[in-house]
Formats: structure tokens, C-alpha cells, sequence
């Protein structure tokens, strides 16, 4: 059998995460191999996933994949697991566009997978039976199998709701509920929830979170709800092929790169070419800390299958960066941690030293900000960073920039050739302005221009890139990893 389980909302805000969180941390004190996932491009839930669970998450999005990439990603990561715990996003029907792609149900029913849905009971009574016999008919082919409950007043309100949904719905199991004022909530920031690494009591709140589902959640039921019969999903793993059909329906573009006609799988790279890289024992720089920790984990995986070594560092607390052949930046939140990283004047000095010597940095989102010359806070107070882009970083309490992006190379650049297409997700609080106008702009999406770059071995941009999106990024990327591994003699 093989046990797997999508846990959905009606919508976004109705307990999603903290009962994913809840049950994956019952299921592993159970002694499971829980192997959680993501619907969806966020990079928050997965980070809570990965310490419940002792296993990475990873995010299944058909929007960056294709079916059959989402197909291949849960096949691989899946196999050792005892169970598989897919988190969804937002409402279960919603995705991006008028076909909702990547929408939790796409992805239910993409890997054949049962679905609980989460309702919230606050100020409603028989009346959730209605909402819920609308998504239970919504869509014939997707396998709901039963029902959560969220902010229950009373045993005596629950047993209304649960004889409601019965009666309509006698095969619908009611998995139990969670009582309202529960305290379950972890805090939010503006990007969602805190980041990973400022939970330092995830610990105990995971803890509570058992102790709360084991009390009302019939955990064993659900067990027997994620069995379902093993098969064969993965017949055509070619990622390629299916990104080809969804940007044709999406967008009704012809796209060489990303589509290619050959038939490429997800984690596809040539021997020689994977042999080549590990033969030069190429390091990958991954700035990992408090403020820097926004990554899609396939894309590392996907750096290391191509055969390239992580290494790991903190512009928080190093004094010097580690010897490696390129560095990534990711996003997190930089804009928490500005006085550190601007008082970090020893990294930031050798930092700046070996990117003004040649090596290759990609930095995405926060990574951006902290490649500028400085960042304003919220209050308006200004820290200096590493100013090797010419601009500034402003901090706004208002969203600047969110959804799903295809870009497209205006010019060569780190990671891509000219015209060579990638897609990936943005979502931003701050801004950029007074950019010099030397900066090259390399990026085109939605008739903006983007894609910083002061030197030919610097990219930074506030757009998240999915690498499986195009494979060729990786191979560029590494390839002027081993240029500059070259160009010092090592």
C-alpha cells in the first residue's frame, strides 16, 4: 500500500499548516517516516515541514514542473517514506489562472491522492454541510475523503456540524475537529509565517500540537484513509514534455527552452557533463541562517545531481566566506537582521573582495537587498550592506509584488543565454530605487525589466527561480563555477 494524504482548506487562513504540522509530528511520534510536501511555489511551510519531520519537504508545483515533473518529484522523494503529508495552498480549487493550475486538487489528483478537507466553524452551524457538499461535488474526479473541523465551540456544536455533513454525505469521513482558542497559532510576519530558524520553540509548539490531535483528530482513521493502492504514476517522467502542454494552455507561447522537444527528465544531466563538474570538484556557496534561508529544495538537489557540493555559510555570523567556485544567495529576511549583517564588516569585506575577483553569485529576493548598498528599515533608520549593485532597498508596509512569473533574457547573463526562459514566484514587501544607470537589466517579465547585474558574475533579482523550470540554468551556472575554479589555477 502506499499511504499518502493531501490535507486542503475551503480557504486560505482555516488551520492548513498548523493541523499539516499537527499530524505530521502525531504520525512521526507514531515511529513513521513522514515525508511532507508543498502545493505550491511558498518556501515558509516547507522549512516548519523539513524540522517536523526530519525530512526534507519539497514544493509540487505544475506550474514550475509540469504533471509529469510533479509526478516524478513525489515519486522519488516518496519511495522511503512511511506516509506522504502534502500540505496544500490557499482554497482547494485555487491555482493560477482560469485552469487553476497547481491548484491543490491538480496536484490531488496529479499523484492520486486522497484529500481531507479543512473547514473553520466559526459562527456556522448546519450550514458547513452545505459548503462542504459543494466541494465534495465541485469535482467528481477528485477522491475527498473526509473532513476536519476547525474552531469548534462545543461538543454539543460539533455533533451538529458532524450529523449535518452525515446526512448528506454518508461516506464522507469526519475525522474530528480542533476546539477554538487553542493558542495553535504560530506568529505571522509579512511574508506569512515566521521563518524556520527564529522558531526556537517549534520544539515544544510541535509538542502541544500532538498532544491537541491525539485528543480530538482520529489519527488511526486517517491512516487508513491515506492507504490507497499502489500505481504506476510515473510511466513518462519527462518534465519537459508536460511544461511544453501547460505553457501552450497558460499562455499560448512557443518556448524552445523550457519545452524542449527532447524529452529531458527533471533531475536529466549527461554523464560527461555531471563527471566534469565532479571531476573539478566544484563547491556551491548556500548562504544558510537566520536571515537567509528561502531555497525550493529541488533546485539544491538539483545542484548536487548535477555534480556540484553544498557548502554552506552565514553572512549573519562567518568571518570570512568558505572556499567554493560560486555562491547562491537566497531570499529569508534580511530586513530583520540589518544591524548584524551591517556590523559583519569582516564577511562583508571579503565577500566583496572575491565577487570583485570573478566569483560567480546568483542572489534572489533578499539576497538582492543585501547586495545593495543599503537598506532602509521600517522606521526609516539606514544599514549599510555589501554595495556591489549601486541601489537602495526601502522597506514598505504595503506588498509591492506577488504571483507566479515567467522571465525571459534580455541579454546573457549568469544564468541564462539571450532568450532563454525560466519561470519562478515573487513576493516582496521592499523596493528598489536609485539604481545606477550602469546596472544591466537582463530580465523581461510582464513588460518589466529586471535581472540586476553590476558584473558579469553577478545576478541578483526578487524573483525565486525554479531551476527544474529549465535545466539549462544549472548547467550555465556551473559552467562559469568551473571558468572561475579555472581562471585562480585550482
Amino acid at each position: 500500500m502506499n499511504k499518502k494524504i493531501v490535507i486542503a482548506g475551503s480557504r486560505s487562513g482555516v488551520g492548513k499548516t498548523t493541523i499539516s504540522l499537527g499530524l505530521m509530528a502525531a504520525l512521526k511520534k507514531r515511529g513513521l517516516k513522514v515525508q511532507p510536501f508543498k502545493v505550491g511555489p511558498d518556501y515558509i511551510d516547507p522549512g516548519f515541514h523539513t524540522l517536523i519531520c526530519s525530512r526534507n519537504s519539497y514544493n509540487l508545483d505544475s506550474y514550475f514542473l509540469g504533471t509529469a515533473g510533479v509526478k516524478e518529484v513525489f515519486s522519488k522523494n516518496s519511495k522511503q517514506a512511511d506516509i506522504s503529508i502534502i500540505e496544500g495552498v490557499m482554497g482547494l480549487f485555487d491555482g493560477k489562472g482560469k485552469n487553476s493550475t497547481s491548484s491543490t486538487a491538480e496536484i490531488a489528483k496529479i499523484i492520486k491522492a486522497p484529500v481531507i478537507l479543512i473547514i473553520d466553524a466559526r459562527k456556522v452551524a448546519q450550514s458547513a454541510a452545505a459548503v462542504v457538499y459543494g466541494y465534495k461535488n465541485y469535482d467528481q474526479k477528485l477522491n475527498l475523503k473526509g473532513v476536519i473541523i476547525n474552531n469548534i465551540s462545543s461538543p454539543h456544536h460539533f455533533k451538529l456540524l458532524k450529523e449535518a455533513i452525515k446526512a448528506k454525505m454518508a461516506d464522507l469521513v469526519v475525522l474530528g475537529y480542533l476546539p477554538k482558542n487553542q493558542n495553535l497559532e504560530l506568529p505571522e510576519r509579512h511574508l506569512g509565517l515566521v521563518p524556520v530558524s527564529e522558531s526556537s520553540e517549534l520544539k515544544a509548539y510541535s509538542q502541544k500540537l500532538v498532544k491537541v490531535m491525539e485528543k480530538y483528530i482520529d489519527i488511526e482513521q486517517l491512516i487508513e484513509i491515506s492507504q490507497v493502492e499502489s500505481e504506476d504514476l510515473f510511466k513518462d517522467n519527462l518534465a519537459a514534455k508536460s511544461i511544453k502542454k501547460d505553457m501552450n494552455k497558460d499562455n499560448k507561447l512557443k518556448n524552445k527552452n523550457i519545452s524542449r522537444e527532447k524529452k529531458v527528465k527533471v533531475n536529466s544531466f549527461s554523464k560527461n557533463f555531471k563527471e566534469k563538474i565532479e571531476s573539478a570538484n566544484i563547491k556551491i556557496g548556500i548562504a544558510s541562517d537566520q536571515a537567509f534561508n528561502f531555497y525550493y529544495q529541488t533546485n539544491l538537489d538539483l545542484l548536487k545531481a548535477a555534480g556540484a557540493q553544498i557548502v554552506k555559510f552565514s553572512p549573519l555570523t562567518d568571518s570570512r566566506l568558505p572556499e567554493v567556485d560560486a555562491v547562491y544567495l537566497g531570499g529569508g529576511f534580511p530586513e530583520s537582521f540589518l544591524r548584524e549583517l551591517a556590523a559583519n564588516r569582516g564577511f562583508k569585506s571579503d565577500f566583496k573582495e572575491k565577487v570583485k575577483e570573478g566569483l560567480p553569485v546568483y542572489a534572489e529576493c533578499g539576497g538582492l537587498m543585501y547586495f545593495c548598498n543599503q537598506i532602509k528599515d521600517f522606521e526609516g533608520r539606514e544599514y549599510q550592506m555589501l554595495d556591489l549593485i549601486p541601489a537602495e532597498i526601502e522597506m514598505t508596509s504595503k506588498l509591492q509584488e506577488m504571483g507566479y512569473q515567467e522571465v525571459e533574457a534580455s541579454a546573457d547573463n549568469l544564468l541564462f543565454k539571450k532568450g532563454e526562459k525560466a519561470r519562478g514566484h515573487v513576493f516582496h514587501y521592499s523596493r528598489i530605487s536609485e539604481i545606477d544607470q550602469n546596472v544591466k537589466k537582463s530580465y523581461n517579465y510582464r513588460n518589466k525589466e529586471e535581472g540586476y547585474s553590476s558584473l558579469d558574475n553577478i545576478l541578483a533579482s526578487y524573483i525565486h527561480l525554479h531551476f527544474a523550470s529549465n535545466l539549462q540554468i544549472v548547467k550555465n551556472y556551473l559552467e562559469k563555477a568551473l571558468i572561475y575554479k579555472k581562471s585562480r589555477g585550482a
